[in-house]
Order: structure tokens, then C-alpha cells, then sequence
């Protein structure tokens, strides 16, 4: 059995880990921008001034990505380069790539899905309070109407916020990601607060201001829990409570940053949880954050088990020695696509999109001229095959992107890691696809039929 009739493959990116231009016509900076500049900052003191200049490169990649056989392409638009100061006069020359951008795709029957905001805020806004500004919310929507009124006459696929848990998370609590800020956690979540309230507001803008009929959804993050013995409903219970419990003093978790947009309110475990740090919030920031969404958007790299111990009591299960993992350290956890998105549906009753999912690998050129990355095309089909069983169960699966097209800026850890399925050189900018670009136009071309079946020699 395949994957739905109209089911869609695509690979996904973010602008400032591609874009590099980070100066070039009348872009503002970014917070990601000054984190780089800070001293121990990022990974060897890499920036993403040039990245994988995609910026000027564009025609190139997308027709790359035609080459894989990609039927979609998850883009984000750079807040900053669209308005310079975060609100104000709009930089035209930065909104004309995307425009430019959004053609070339569909001339090469490549659909776009754009999300609004994937982490590099306007360093201009952030000397204004940032997202801790209760205006914040109305920046975003300014923002979001600039956008939608330019390119909404052709994207038709839209997603508000990319991993709150992480810029609000990372951030500002724990101070490794832009703006590298440790706040304490009332002011991050007063912060957290504002962004729901910002993902609500633009989703009004674009229903009210779209020309085409769109499609809405999010892109949250999480780590999905596992049950040890599915064949036990107790045990299938705890992992759905401890998938959405939140019970530590922190952004990583589910449901403090789904419920109120899908739901209409905060957990109470959250509540329970923060205590005196929750914000204060009226009835009428939920009638603002729940807003109607057509899918719910996740990126799932990894979970973890729970299961009994010998006493009979639930807890999490210790990875076994020796466990698969990636060349960032996570761990390989195929199963984390079926629960994940079981659970998720369960909760929220939305059609489930993996928006990201993907590993870091160790690749780099043979000496035959090609990259070979046959752990990325194993760790890809296991995951998969996990979501075509959520399918096969009766899950409304809708998508599936991967992390990431291609080799770009990774963040804190720079250019270290290699998320890509097409090899990137940074030194002159070649790409090569790798081994599992070729593979993944397959599983396209077959609507995912080949998974599993016996591996085709590359």
C-alpha cells in the first residue's frame, strides 16, 4: 500500500540558513545576525553572511530541487529583509525575491509552502522589547499582511511560527540560540504569550487578506513518546499523557504551545506547573490565538520510551548501549512518526503534516566525485514507513518534508553538521546530490510504494 492519492513530498529550508545576502539591498539585521558576531557564539565563529547563498543562487536550487522531484518546497521569508526595521517601509528589493522566488517554483511545478517566521526576528524590534513588547503581536501581523498580499495571489500554503519551544526556549531562557538571552521564566513566557497571540493575528490576516483559498497551518516541535509494549493499552496510555504532560520549568514541551491555539486555553498541568510565572491573560487572547487551522504541522527527529520496570511501574526506558544515533548525538527513533502523529491527531483532530524530519550525517566527497549517504536513505525509510503505518491506521496523513534540501548554517553549531540531501561546498559553492536526493525522487515518483521493498543499488 502507498501513501495517500494526493500526498505531498517536499524537502524544506529557512532563510537565514540559506540565504546568506545578509547585507545586499537594503536587508535589516536579524538577531541571528548579532549572535554571530558574538564571540563563542556559534560553532568556529561561522556566520550566515554568505551560507549557501541561495540569495543569488536561487534559480540553481530550485531547479535542483526539480531534479529531485520534489512536488513541494517549504521556504521562509527573512522578516528583516521584507521590512528592514521589523514594521514601517517595505524593502522591495528583498520582497521581489521572494516573488521571484515563488515563480520559479511553480514554473517548475514545485508548490510553495511559506512559513512566516522560522527564527531570525529583526534585531530593530529586538532593541524594542522583542517578542516581550505587548505590541509584538501587531508587529507580526503588519508584517504577515506585507507578505500575504504579495505573494498570496500564488501561495496557497501557509505557516505562521517555526518551533516556538526553540526561539523562545533556546532563545531566551537557555541563551544558546539568537538572542542568546537568559530571562527568567515569567518574562519568557510573557514572551512565549506574545508569540501565540502573533500566530493568531496572522492567521486573521491571511484568511481576511489571501487571494487564493488558503491552507493554515503551524509548525511546533516535540518529542513524541513511545510506548515499549504497543500491545498494552495502560502502557499506550502513559505515553500519550507524558507526551503532552508539562511538568518541568522549561519551554520543552507540547501542549503549552499547541493547546492554546488549537484548544483555546493553557493545560492545566502547565498551569499547575508554572505556577506565578504563567502570564496573566484574558479570555479574549484565546478567542485571538484559536484561530481555524486546515493542518497540524510537526517536526519530529526523535522520541523516547516509556514502558514498566520490574516493579510494574511506568517510567522512561534507558536507551539501550550502543543505540543508533546521529552525528549530532540524537538518537534514531523511527517509531517516534506513528505515535507522534497518532497521539497528535488524537489530540487535536487536525491532518498531520511532518513538516521537518532528518538527520545530521557525516557526508562528504568521494573520491568517485558523488556523496554517498546511505545511513540518510536507512534512517529516511524507517521513518517513513512509521508514517505510512500512522496512515494505514486511519491517521489523516497529508505531507512530508524533509530536513533539509540542502547543506546549510546549522545554527549555533554553523556549518559542523550536514542536514542536506544535496552536498553543499562551502568554499566555492558547488552542490552535488547526494546518494539519498537520487533515492528520495523514487520514493516520489512511487508515491512511497519502494519503501521497503528491496534497496535499489545508487
Amino acid at each position: 500500500m502507498s501513501f495517500p492519492e494526493n500526498f505531498v513530498w517536499g524537502a524544506a529550508a529557512a532563510s537565514y540558513q540559506i540565504e546568506g545576502g545578509a547585507y545586499d539591498d537594503g536587508k535589516g539585521l536579524s538577531v541571528w545576525d548579532m549572535m554571530c558576531r558574538q564571540q563563542g557564539r556559534v560553532y568556529a565563529g561561522h556566520t550566515g553572511d554568505v551560507a549557501i547563498d541561495h540569495y543569488h543562487r536561487y534559480k540553481e536550487d530550485v531547479a535542483l530541487m526539480k531534479q529531485m522531484g520534489l512536488m513541494a518546497y517549504r521556504l521562509s521569508i527573512s522578516w528583516p529583509r521584507v521590512l528592514p526595521e521589523g514594521v514601517g517601509p517595505v524593502n522591495e528589493a528583498g520582497l521581489d525575491f521572494y516573488d521571484r522566488l515563488v515563480d520559479e517554483l511553480l514554473a517548475a511545478n514545485i508548490v510553495p509552502y511559506v512559513t512566516l517566521f522560522h527564527w531570525d526576528f529583526p534585531h530593530a524590534l529586538y532593541c524594542r522589547g522583542g517578542w516581550l513588547n505587548p505590541q509584538s503581536p501587531e508587529w507580526f501581523a503588519e508584517y504577515a499582511e506585507v507578505v500575504v498580499d504579495k505573494l498570496s495571489d500564488r501561495v496557497k500554503h501557509w505557516m505562521t511560527l517555526n518551533e516556538p519551544q526553540c526561539f523562545i526556549g533556546l532563545g531566551l531562557l537557555d541563551g544558546i540560540h539568537a538572542p542568546g538571552d537568559k530571562l527568567g521564566l515569567a518574562e519568557v513566557l510573557l514572551a512565549g504569550h506574545h508569540t501565540l497571540l502573533a500566530h493568531g493575528r496572522s492567521v486573521q490576516v491571511i484568511r481576511a487578506r489571501a487571494k487564493l483559498e488558503s491552507s493554515i497551518g503551524y509548525a511546533p516541535t516535540g518529542s513524541p513518546v513511545i510506548p515499549a509494549d504497543e500491545g498494552d493499552e495502560d502502557n499506550v496510555e502513559q505515553a500519550r499523557k507524558a507526551m503532552f504532560a508539562v511538568n518541568n520549568r522549561n519551554c520543552w514541551n507540547i501542549s503549552w504551545w499547541s493547546d492554546p491555539v488549537i484548544l483555546g486555553h493553557y493545560p492545566e498541568d502547565g498551569l499547575s506547573t508554572y505556577g506565578s510565572a504563567a502570564p496573566k491573560v484574558k479570555d479574549s487572547d484565546f478567542d485571538i490565538m484559536c484561530q481555524p487551522l486546515d493542518f497540524y504541522g510537526t517536526n519530529i527527529y526523535n522520541g523516547w520510551t516509556i514502558g514498566r520496570n520490574e516493579q510494574g511501574r511506568f517510567r522512561q526506558v534507558d536507551r539501550p548501549q550502543g543505540n543508533p544515533i546521529c552525528a549530532n548525538k540524537w538518537p534514531v527513533t523511527p517509531e517516534a512518526l506513528y505515535w507522534g502523529s497518532r497521539f497528535y491527531y488524537e489530540r487535536y483532530g487536525l491532518p498531520i503534516v511532518i513538516t521537518e524530519n532528518g538527520l545530521s550525517n557525516q557526508d562528504w566527497v568521494s573520491l568517485d566525485g558523488k556523496v554517498h549517504d546511505p545511513l540518510r536513505i536507512d534512517f529516511t525509510e524507517r521513518y517513513l514507513l512509521e508514517f505510512k503505518r500512522a496512515g494505514e491506521d486511519g491517521i489523516p496523513i497529508e505531507g512530508y518534508f524533509h530536513w533539509s534540501v540542502f547543506d546549510n548554517f546549522e545554527w549555533a553549531e554553523g556549518y559542523k553538521e550536514r542536514f542536506g540531501m544535496v552536498y553543499v561546498d562551502y568554499q566555492t559553492q558547488e552542490r552535488i546530490l547526494k546518494d539519498s536526493a537520487h533515492w528520495y525522487r523514487t520514493v516520489i515518483e512511487s508515491n512511497g510504494a519502494v519503501l521497503g521493498a528491496s534497496r535499489v543499488e545508487h
